[in-house]
């Protein structure tokens, strides 16, 4: 009897749930049982007040009826019944960057497949939208494992139609499309400028999480001596001295600020950041993203 060869799509699904099972396992184990995943989320609506207790934080009291002189009072917020989450995905040119198969582009598409088929577990409501400089996919949040795999399948197909990068476009795009608080997973290498403003909202409207993807060939360029190096997204290309020790220093420092820039903007707006590059493991990283959420949503 001939078993039939499992198609490109097949083969991904298969590794992607493989991926999922050993990360939630693990996240299960560590957590003893109390896993609530990172859609359990921090999206809140106000319920009601009540007076100041010891321990309480100061920035939940509610001044305006504080300031009656009945004494001090918080406020109260219960969790949103329905999560709804949108993954915000770069897929411009510079995410083309990395070994076969392990592009930045590949990792982001792997890590979009997993949170997918983990919503579907989940119960929530999970969207898409790819963008460059312009919008190259955007599916509305739906629910179930027919709409995950659905988004999976339209993810591993799309061939952008432009090369450039837009952070700030995106940002503005999936403001525009988000009528309710939601949680919003940006994916990029955020190799851009001009973005802050536009990250400052949507941190503030929105329970943002930002997922930097790195690529080793950005920090260290082999020196190769004098080669010709093509740009993805201008379609230029430059005749370069990579063993130039001064080549070497500048293309080292560009990595470096683009790094802490990303960094140093999440941590001012209280965001959660994480890096992750294309040669490395990244399940242990998803599991203390999901893990630090838990702790919080176990807080709230």
């Amino acid at each position: 009897m001939n078993v039939p060869t499992p198609t490109p799509f097949q083969q991904l699904v298969r590794k992607l749930r493989q991926v999922e099972i050993r990360m939630l396992k693990a996240v299960d184990a560590q957590l003893q049982g109390n896993f609530h995943s990172v859609f359990k989320g921090t999206g809140l609506e106000f319920d009601d007040v009540r007076l100041y207790q010891y321990g309480d934080e100061v920035r939940a009291i509610d001044w305006a009826v504080s300031s009656k002189g009945h004494g001090t009072f918080i406020k109260t917020y219960k969790e949103e019944r329905e999560q709804q989450v949108l993954l915000l995905f770069d897929v411009s040119a510079s995410q083309q960057v990395g070994a076969s198969g392990r592009r930045k582009l590949d990792v982001g598409r792997e890590i979009c497949g997993i949170l997918a088929l983990a919503a579907a577990r989940q119960d929530a409501q999970l969207g898409v939208l790819a963008f460059s400089d312009q919008k190259e996919l955007y599916m509305a949040a739906g629910k179930g494992s027919r709409h995950a795999y659905s988004l999976i399948k339209r993810l591993f197909e799309l061939a952008p139609k432009s090369k450039q990068t837009g952070v700030a476009a995106g940002i503005k795009q999936a403001l525009g499309l988000l009528k309710r608080r939601s949680i919003v997973l940006l994916i990029s290498d955020f190799i851009d400028s001009s973005y802050e403003r536009e990250l400052t909202m949507l941190a503030r409207k929105h329970d943002l999480v930002v997922i930097q993807l790195l690529d080793q060939r950005e920090r260290e360029f082999p020196p190769l001596g004098i080669v010709p190096l093509y740009d993805q997204e201008s379609g230029r290309t430059l005749w370069t001295n990579t063993s130039s020790a001064a080549f070497r220093a500048r293309y080292r420092a560009t990595y470096e600020q683009n790094r802490d820039q990303i960094s140093q903007i999440c941590r001012r707006h209280r965001t959660e950041y994480i890096s992750i590059t294309t040669d490395a493991d990244y399940v242990p990283q998803l599991i203390r993203l999901f893990r630090r959420r838990n702790f919080r949503a176990g807080r709230g």
